[in-house]
């Protein structure tokens, strides 16, 4: 969807997200969430795993109606599940996640609520965001972390056909991940149904998208240093990346 204008929020200062508290994660979560309201934004969607998992319902239900009924906040985790039920053959399901993710109990509560035949195991893997922001997704270290998690998942649920990647940082893991599956095992990468969805969803809420304004632009912003920002940025984008710091407050 190239016509919309974008804004990107990276709390980068303060990451991780995955080892925080809930009250952590969901006040930072609100601060963001509020700075791209005060842009112009219409629709926020929270694209960590852990924030969908430990903030998203509190502010839809508790703060967006004193702060704007008319705005919406979205998540990445509802979109993801909906997509499992085609994938598995088995009825066994694995989520690679942050410990905060993990913890939370989001992806298992929303796969039952939806599936309830369906059976989830999780597994946190609290190196793997590391790993990629440190560069070594590609390298040999890598592989060490990789192959205990996945180990650890497969002894916990030997039955698992599909995998999901419940943290945007893990798909840059995608090709050491498969290394170590079985090929009948389904990996389920969520940025394109993820973005499938909010397709539709913006079809079928013509008041929304009627708010989002069409200049086919792109602007981010991060809590870290600018530098240090787009760095990183690029080896996700693969295009050069200029971001203007702010201070979240």
């Amino acid at each position: 969807m190239p016509q919309y204008d974008y804004l990107y929020l990276g709390d980068n200062a303060r990451t991780p997200y995955g080892t925080r508290s809930f009250e952590i994660v969901y006040a930072f979560t609100l601060q963001a969430v509020c700075q791209l309201f005060d842009e112009g934004c219409s629709l926020v969607i929270l694209a960590c795993n852990t924030a969908s998992a430990k903030a998203l319902r509190t502010i839809q239900q508790k703060d967006l109606p004193n702060i704007n009924a008319t705005k919406r906040v979205l998540g990445v985790i509802r979109p993801t599940v909906e997509q499992v039920e085609q994938l598995t053959k088995t009825r066994h399901v694995g989520v690679l996640a942050t410990p905060g993710t993990i913890l939370s109990e989001s992806y298992t509560l929303e796969i039952q609520k939806l599936f309830p035949d369906i059976a989830v195991t999780g597994e946190a893997c609290p190196m793997w965001v590391p790993l990629v922001e440190n560069g070594e997704a590609d390298r040999d270290g890598a592989d060490y972390f990789v192959k205990q998690h996945l180990d650890r998942i497969f002894q916990k649920d030997p039955q698992i056909d599909t995998l999901i990647l419940g943290c945007t940082h893990y798909p840059l893991l995608e090709k050491k991940i498969r290394k170590y599956l079985p090929a009948s095992v389904k990996i389920l990468l969520q940025g394109e149904y993820v973005a499938d969805r909010l397709d539709d969803y913006l079809m079928r809420h013509p008041e929304i998208e009627s708010c989002c304004s069409q200049n086919g632009t792109v602007r981010y912003l991060t809590t870290e240093a600018n530098d240090k920002f787009s760095a990183m940025a690029g080896v996700f984008l693969n295009q050069p990346i200029q971001a203007q710091r702010i201070i979240l407050e």
